[in-house]
């Protein structure tokens, strides 16, 4: 059993246009209502393929409610814990290039009291968990060390934690010695605090966050695949390029197929690179379940046998 905490889940309305043109009234060829939110979409990735997982969200308002009836209806196992905000709304316009432009609301504030009672239901889902993935980015006036502290609890009572965060929340959460931080080039960046244009670079600034106290880094690289950083080693994974559909919720599927394959080594790696494609093929935020998934082309290198980091330009950002 996995358990996924979302604390600024959303519902994300997915527009397919021609071309985004500014001033302009545009008519979408399709239109996708899914529930959002990164830790949700590890759990309907997850569930999608038959691993066990339950999603732990604070909901509230009209779109609270809206968003625990489309996870029902995905059959998701979810623990919603009400709020007196309203749970926010993204909308994501897609063009027919592959080009996606976001617009994400801030989300609802939490009170600590809503929050405490947030951190009461992982908890009391977390009891037989193999792992908690604790993703996505923190609501207006929480504080940026939750994940730390929660990561802390979890570890100390021997439950493996993943998080997948940007920004302070993810410098925080590193320094409670996560088994699994989850960024992708540009949060690696961030993170490091410089740019990171060739391969090299994503390998030095992951072995970084390591001597900060992540176990593992698993680096998302988009169209370059992904570079898992651990004790084992340092890893790359590439795949055949895909036609890009939508990118939104890719990164998600990626950790979903990574902790579904084991969450170490060749295997885990490959699954987490074929499921992350097969989320780019796919229309709005859908997960892909095993009829999407192709494994067939990914190629793993173990770069650590490597005399030094290879000197490769990265072509695109990571999802």
């Amino acid at each position: 059993m996995i358990v996924t905490l979302t604390l600024n889940p959303s519902l994300d309305r997915t527009l397919e246009v021609e071309a985004l043109r500014r001033g302009e009234v545009l008519r979408a060829a399709s239109v996708h209502l899914d529930p959002g939110g990164k830790g949700v979409n590890v759990t309907r990735a997850l569930l999608a393929n038959g691993v066990g997982s339950r999603a732990v969200i604070p909901c509230g308002g009209a779109e609270g409610e809206q968003l625990v009836l489309l996870l029902a209806g995905e059959s998701v196992h979810t623990v919603a814990v009400p709020i007196a905000s309203r749970t926010r709304s993204n909308v994501t316009l897609v063009e027919a290039d592959g080009t996606v432009t976001k617009v994400n609301e801030p989300g609802a504030p939490l009170t600590a009291a809503e929050f405490d009672a947030v951190a009461a239901a992982v908890l009391g889902s977390a009891g037989t968990a193999d792992w908690v993935v604790m993703c996505g980015s923190l609501p207006p006036d929480v504080p940026v060390d939750v994940y730390a502290g929660l990561t802390a609890q979890f570890t100390a009572a021997g439950i493996r934690v993943a998080v997948d965060t940007s920004g302070p929340a993810l410098l925080s959460a590193v320094a409670a010695g996560p088994d699994l931080v989850k960024p992708n080039r540009d949060e690696l960046a961030e993170a490091v605090g410089a740019p990171l244009s060739e391969l090299g670079d994503v390998i030095e600034a992951a072995q970084t966050l390591r001597e900060r106290g992540a176990g593992a880094v698993l680096a998302s690289l988009g169209a370059d695949g992904a570079v898992l950083v651990d004790d084992d080693g340092v890893l790359l994974a590439q795949g055949t390029q895909i036609e890009p559909r939508s990118t939104v919720g890719a990164g998600d599927a990626l950790l979903a197929g990574f902790l579904a394959g084991g969450a170490r080594g060749d295997k885990a790696l490959i699954e987490a690179v074929a499921w992350g494609a097969a989320a780019v093929g796919l229309p709005g935020s859908r997960m892909p379940c095993p009829a999407d998934i192709r494994r067939e082309g990914i190629v793993v290198v173990d770069l650590s046998r490597e005399p030094g980091p290879p000197v490769s330009k990265l072509s695109a950002p990571g999802f």
